[in-house]
């Protein structure tokens, strides 16, 4: 069921589902040897409307991320109590439009896009937290530098210092089989721990693997479905 009823019946199930899903993140940290405190819910809001957020947000939930520019829109203006992340592709002519909106960004993966959110982000006297999304299971479809390409992609980014890089993100191919992702997390988690050790974040889990990504470390998992109920298209 979607949180899509009014009153108190979605606002209950959602505080059940919140409930569930912070258990199961803890149960993980914990097989992992991890503290659950260094692993951050990000709810993904896209497709889901503005009323079901509200919802969720009431019962607790802080940090969203959106995936479409024009969605995220109104739904930031309804809610700008909520902390606001964008984790899809950010095409470059588009990027001025980012900075006020969201407080982190979860898929830099050019030095054109970063130029181009830093003019922005410099007029409006802003910065912007931002993981680096890389392809570690080399997708030709798939966004994202190359495991290679980070400590080169690393230094031009030092260029632009409105942009405050955090982290790696990665998102493995789809298999229903969360086993299936755990070499992609790894993979990530290695790149991570030896070119790039200062950056503390993981984005990396989705509703299918969150637990398997716990146990690799990341330290944002980002659910949708899981939380919602089914997608809305």
């Amino acid at each position: 069921m979607a949180l899509a009823d009014d009153g108190p019946l979605a606002l209950g199930l959602a505080q059940r589902r919140l409930g569930l899903i912070k258990a199961e993140m803890a149960a993980a940290a914990q097989k992992a040897g991890r503290d659950p405190a260094e692993v951050a819910l990000l709810a993904v809001s896209k497709t889901f409307s503005a009323e079901a957020v509200a919802t969720l947000h009431a019962a607790g939930q802080r940090d969203f991320g959106e995936s479409y520019l024009k969605e995220a829109q109104g739904k930031v203006e309804a809610l700008p109590q909520a902390n606001w992340h964008f984790i899809g592709h950010l095409q470059t002519n588009k990027a001025r439009f980012a900075p006020g909106l969201f407080s982190c960004l979860h898929s830099l993966d050019s030095l054109e896009l970063a130029e181009k959110l830093s003019q922005r982000l410099l007029e409006k006297g802003l910065t912007l937290s931002a993981y680096v999304q890389v392809n570690v299971s080399g997708e030709a479809a798939k966004s994202g530098i190359g495991p290679a390409e980070l400590p080169a992609f690393l230094v031009g980014l030092a260029q632009f210092p409105a942009i405050k890089p955090i982290g790696l993100m990665a998102m493995p191919p789809y298999d229903p089989d969360p086993e299936k992702s755990r070499p992609h997390f790894r993979a990530l988690r290695r790149l991570r721990d030896e070119k790039a050790p200062k950056l503390k974040g993981l984005s990396m889990g989705m509703s299918g693997d969150f637990q398997v990504a716990i146990e690799e470390g990341a330290t944002v998992v980002r659910i949708g479905t899981a939380l919602f109920g089914d997608r809305g298209h």
